[in-house]
């Protein structure tokens, strides 16, 4: 097959996949598994091959694969089904076709006997083509179909568990949230087009790179509003940690390669657009500064395992914001791919320590001991992603992260040709959140490995489906770094290596953050030995392993109860000090956009409400009103007396032949 025709199955199978497996869902149910994996890991293997071929696109000396047929005559701006391959795009979908594929693994053994399975399946399937459809396309038209699609599956699979009320408002919140964003993306897709005279990815850089657009900032401050929304930048980064809610599989398919990596990948993709206007690179180091720190800080605070996480992937995605507030792309999207990797563990290493414990909450679990030796994958494993999230070397995220740092610096120093104030932004907002990182990074890890207290609950072994594929996930995690200089023709034949400076820097504050957490994990934990169990209160188990009351039952008679609230041995609380309380609720984002924009929407829904009740229904029930005293005024007038019409039909003439004598005598 040529390389145009594989590239084309690698989002067609997965799609299939969707649809066959909601059409067997109820007839044949033991196709639904098969149908789930094997499409997913074709398509992984088929878009090795692509990259493989491609050797790197056009950063490994070869032209970047293009090919195009048009989609449909629009009058105007044609709308081509167009692919555009280069080395960017061959490794972002290596990576959605292999974390895909383990989540689909580990969703056959993680939502065994779920009712629903057949239709999450088919969602993780759909949702895994929309996201290889951004990555392949060349027409940005074609782009904002699956752009939109992922839109929708996420609104589902968050959603999933739709009994919970956290869940069914979360799902909505993802999805309004993101549309908010998707509004002026939308226009300015359509203003990049009305200057570049076509949707093709390869006019728009011509046109750039001749000077040609009329609007650069305007074009590239309205595209950033849909990049914050999709890609969880601040402001409009309150949707990811409430996605939580949804199945541990989908939070780390959404975290690790679809979804948010697309807001990411689209800038990486038209960076030259971003770069023709300095205060649009200024704007986006500025988010990216400000989502980093935020989101480090907030991490620290909170007790859901997964809001951690989740808090964690806001933090690293503005790391390659900043890597391309700063004119990288190639940092931005090798971190994006190292991120992808030891994320998607993390989560899925997560959800066995949530069915292993039977509970999300860090505080319950810094009160079970011996979790490590009931799940030793998953330790060993998480073990490993979270070194290489706090960037210690020689682990993944340290290479990664190392790159925007460097990056960052030459922006500063004026090595390049991103704004100065662009790259200081993003370099000293880099540093501090270095230290927050290996912070939360080893705050999680010694709440849920070093508890102290009752033996951990014993629920059963993991499925094999469940382990085996932290063990895939952990090689990258452990070995990617280590593959930067081979990597390279694919990262525009851009070195990543890491720089001295940046280095002995970033590497300090991550250990500085991880040696003082743990200084305060050892004061706070003398601290709980001598805290009576009763007084502190439990957050319960919300995922399948257990029934909320089962798990309330359980750890309510093992553990005591307990609350990361008033929790003397989280190291968070003392690490943050007054600022802890405001860091738990996300410095209180959400009650802002609360009383900004749903008080007043609600506000005017009820004026509308009220106005079509007592205004347009008066109106409307009057008429109703009067016909019918017309008709009852008309009835009473049908008396069935001859002598009475008679009457009346001469009272009647009178009148109109005095009426007709006064207006004749008036003319």
């Amino acid at each position: 097959m040529t390389t145009t025709t594989l590239a084309v199955l690698v989002p067609v199978l997965p799609f299939l996949g969707a649809v066959a497996g909601l059409l067997l869902g109820r007839t044949a149910p033991g196709f639904v598994r098969p149908l789930a994996v094997l499409p997913t890991l074709a398509a992984a293997a088929l878009a090795v091959t692509v990259a493989v071929r491609q050797g790197g696109g056009a950063g490994g000396g070869k032209a970047a694969l293009d090919a195009a047929t048009q989609l449909t005559p629009t009058g105007s701006v044609p709308i081509d089904l167009a692919l555009h391959i280069d080395g960017f795009a061959a490794l972002v979908a290596v990576l959605v076709g292999v974390v895909a594929s383990c989540v689909q693994i580990y969703s056959t053994g993680y939502l065994r006997g779920d009712a629903r399975y057949s239709s999450y399946a088919a969602l993780v399937s759909l949702f895994t083509s929309a996201m290889l459809l951004v990555v392949y396309s060349g027409d940005l038209m074609v782009l904002l179909v699956g752009w939109e699609i992922m839109g929708i599956c996420s609104y589902f699979l968050v959603g999933h568990y739709w009994e919970t009320p956290e869940a069914r408002a979360a799902s909505l919140k993802a999805f309004l949230v993101t549309k908010l964003g998707d509004v002026p993306f939308l226009i300015g897709l359509f203003a990049l087009a009305a200057d570049a005279g076509t949707f093709r990815i390869t006019g728009v850089l011509r046109t750039v790179a001749e000077g040609g657009l009329d609007h650069p900032t305007l074009v590239a401050l309205l595209l950033l509003a849909g990049v914050a929304g999709k890609s969880a930048q601040f402001p409009l980064h309150t949707w990811l940690p409430d996605a939580m809610a949804g199945p541990t599989p989908v939070s780390a398919l959404i975290h690790a390669a679809t979804m948010v990596a697309a807001g990411i990948y689209f800038i990486a993709r038209l960076l030259p657009v971003f770069a023709a206007s300095e205060a649009a690179l200024v704007v986006l180091a500025v988010m990216a500064a400000v989502t980093m720190v935020g989101s480090g800080l907030a991490a620290l605070a909170q007790d859901d395992i997964k809001r951690v996480l989740a808090y964690s992937t806001i933090g690293q995605l503005g790391y390659m914001s900043g890597a391309l507030a700063v004119g990288d792309r190639s940092a931005a999207v090798f971190h994006l791919i190292s991120h992808g990797a030891f994320k998607a563990l993390l989560f899925l290493g997560a959800g066995v320590v949530i069915h292993a414990a039977g509970t999300n909450s860090l505080a319950t679990m810094s009160r079970m001991r011996g979790l490590p030796r009931r799940i030793p994958d998953a330790y060993w494993t998480m073990t490993v992603a979270l070194l290489a999230l706090a960037a210690i070397p020689p682990f993944a995220g340290f290479f990664s992260k190392e790159s925007v740092l460097v990056a960052a610096e030459h922006a500063a120093l004026d090595e390049s040709a991103a704004p100065g104030a662009a790259g200081w932004t993003v370099l000293c907002a880099g540093l501090l959140t270095a230290l927050l990182t290996a912070a939360y990074a080893t705050r999680l890890w010694l709440l849920a490995f070093r508890g102290h207290g009752a033996e951990a609950p014993d629920h059963g072994k993991q499925p094999v489906s469940m382990s085996a594929v932290l063990w895939v996930l952990a090689l990258p995690s452990l070995g990617f770094g280590l593959t930067v200089g081979y990597l390279a023709e694919w990262f525009d034949g851009h070195s990543l290596a890491p720089n001295l400076t940046t280095s002995v820097l970033g590497t300090g504050a991550g250990l500085v953050g991880g040696l003082i957490t743990y200084g305060c994990w050892r004061h706070t934990t003398a601290l709980a030995a001598r805290t009576p169990m009763g007084a502190v209160t439990m957050h319960p188990h919300t995922e399948p392993a257990l029934t909320e009351a089962e798990a309330i039952g359980t750890h309510t008679a093992t553990y005591g109860s307990i609350s990361a609230a008033d929790d003397p041995a989280d190291p968070g609380r003392l690490l943050l000090g007054p600022l802890h309380r405001h860091a738990a609720s996300g410095f209180h984002l959400d009650a802002v956009y609360h009383r900004l924009f749903v008080r007043p929407v609600l506000a005017a829904a009820e004026l509308v409400r009220f106005l079509d009740r007592e205004v347009v229904d008066t109106y409307v029930r009057g008429a109703g009103t009067g016909a019918r005293w017309l008709g009852a005024a008309v009835r009473r007038a049908q008396t069935g007396n001859v002598q009475t019409y008679l009457s009346a039909l001469l009272a009647g003439s009178v009148v109109l032949a005095i009426a007709a004598v006064l207006v004749a005598a008036g003319a």
